[in-house]
C-alpha cells in the first residue's frame, strides 16, 4: 500500500469535490487536515508509574512517532496529585505520518471494533472532530497478549475548516465512517 495514497486522493479527488460543493474561488480556501492529536488521560498513573511507560510504548508503536507524557498543572490533594506529575500521554501527527495513521485508523482499526455501526457526527463548532476509542487493542500493532490494562484514547482530527459543515464534508470525503445522519 502506498503511504501517501490519502494525500494523493486529497489532491486529485477530495479538494476538487469540496471546491465545487462549497463554491470556493481559490484552492487555498479548501479545508485541509492540519494534524491528528492522540491523547490518553491516565489518572491511575498517580498510583502506578509503570502505566505511563507502558502507554508511551503502546502509543509510539501505534503511531510510529514518540509519544510524550502530559504533566499536571497544579496540586490536587484529593487525588494525591502533585504539580508536574505525569498524568497522560499524547502524540501529534502531521504530514506523511498523519495520512498514514488516518488510513490505518479508517481501513484497519475501526472495522475491528465489535458491533461497529459508525462514529458520531458531532464536531466542535470550528470544524474539528474528536473520537473516543475505549480500547487500544483495535490497532493491529498492539499484541493482545502483552496488554496489562485496557486504555482508552481520544483522537482529534484538526482541520482548517471554518465551519462544522466544511469539516464534516472534508472528513467524510477522507472516508471516516460517520453514522448516517443528514446534515
Amino acid at each position: 500500500m502506498d503511504t501517501a495514497s490519502l494525500k494523493k486522493e486529497y489532491k486529485t479527488r477530495i479538494a476538487p469535490a469540496l471546491m465545487s460543493q462549497f463554491g470556493y474561488k481559490s484552492s487555498m480556501q479548501v479545508p485541509v487536515l492540519e494534524k491528528i492529536v492522540i491523547n490518553q488521560g491516565l489518572g491511575q498513573a498517580v498510583a502506578d508509574k509503570k502505566i505511563i511507560e507502558t502507554a508511551i510504548n503502546e502509543l509510539t508503536t501505534i503511531t510510529g512517532q514518540k509519544a510524550v507524557p502530559t504533566l499536571s498543572k497544579k496540586d490536587i490533594s484529593n487525588f494525591k496529585l502533585r504539580k508536574k506529575m505525569p498524568i497522560g500521554v499524547r502524540v501529534t501527527l502531521r504530514r506523511e505520518r498523519m495520512y498514514e495513521f488516518m488510513e490505518r485508523f479508517i481501513r484497519v482499526a475501526l472495522p475491528r471494533i465489535r458491533d461497529f455501526k459508525g462514529i458520531e457526527s458531532k464536531l466542535d463548532g470550528k470544524g474539528n472532530y474528536t473520537v473516543g476509542i475505549e480500547e487500544q487493542i483495535i490497532f493491529p500493532e498492539i499484541n493482545i497478549d502483552s496488554i496489562t490494562k485496557l486504555l482508552g484514547m481520544n483522537i482529534t482530527f484538526v482541520t482548517s475548516a471554518k465551519t462544522d459543515e466544511e469539516g464534516y464534508a472534508l472528513l467524510k470525503e477522507f472516508g471516516l465512517p460517520f453514522k448516517n445522519i443528514k446534515r
